[in-house]
């Protein structure tokens, strides 16, 4: 009798374990979700709405400033991870994604509407394999994932310096080379998000701790998504 209770005891025990880590990780997902969808909400609604987009895109000096802003609210999200609560990072987030999305309001004026909606299913079933690989492989991805942090850089430095002398196949081999670098990063920072899961299903992380690094995780996630995005983009898309 008392044998038949540990292991039932057990095994309510790791059925909760599981019930806290995929909790988590699908917290995450659902921000990560949720941001894009902000974000292509707003995109769209500038694109379509006439005051915003002369307000966004006619406006000289605009543009810049909100890429500006965009930075700045990384870039304090970072700094600040350690100080914010889980409703401040959530609201710098959803603050980010609409940032976000008036920037990428661009991409209307640009490209093709059926081939945004074709790069977008391409970029998710990519952006699906490899964070599937990352959640399954038992290879720890952390010198990848670093090797890639530095490569990305590179890249963004490299990029700088194509605006100024731009060259074609410059800009291909920096979209070839961003597609392979943040395949690499959301394999890594899925690989991450689980391990975080496991501390939060163990109780390593307090609730309000893990609600947070959600948040944190679904940033992640959500910038891997959108920089994929445009790498395939300017790769293939049709433009006007």
């Amino acid at each position: 009798m008392s044998e038949n209770y540990s292991y039932d005891s057990i095994g309510a025990a790791n059925a909760s374990s599981s019930a806290l880590q995929a909790g988590f990780v699908n917290r995450v997902f659902g921000w990560m979700t949720g941001g894009l969808a902000l974000t292509g909400a707003m995109a769209w609604a500038v694109y379509n709405i006439e005051p915003l987009y002369k307000l966004v895109l006619g406006t000289p000096g605009v543009f810049t400033v909100l890429i500006i802003l965009e930075l700045v609210v990384v870039i304090a999200m970072s700094a600040a991870v350690n100080k914010l609560s889980s409703a401040g990072a959530a609201a710098c987030f959803i603050g980010f994604a609409l940032l976000n999305g008036l920037t990428l309001s661009s991409i209307f004026v640009a490209y093709e509407m059926s081939s945004i909606a074709a790069t977008f299913f391409v970029t998710s079933g990519t952006f699906g394999g490899a964070g599937l690989f990352g959640y399954l492989t038992r290879r720890d991805l952390s010198g990848a994932g670093g090797i890639a942090f530095m490569a990305l850089w590179g890249l963004i430095l490299a990029s700088i310096v194509n605006i100024f002398w731009y060259h074609t196949l410059v800009d291909r081999l920096i979209c070839y080379a961003g597609v392979a670098i943040f395949v690499v990063l959301t394999a890594w920072d899925i690989q991450k998000i689980k391990r975080i899961s496991f501390a939060v299903a163990d109780g390593s992380i307090e609730e309000e701790a893990g609600r947070k690094y959600a948040v944190y995780g679904a940033l992640s996630l959500y910038l891997d998504f959108v920089n994929l995005f445009l790498m395939f983009l300017r790769l293939f898309g049709g433009r006007r």
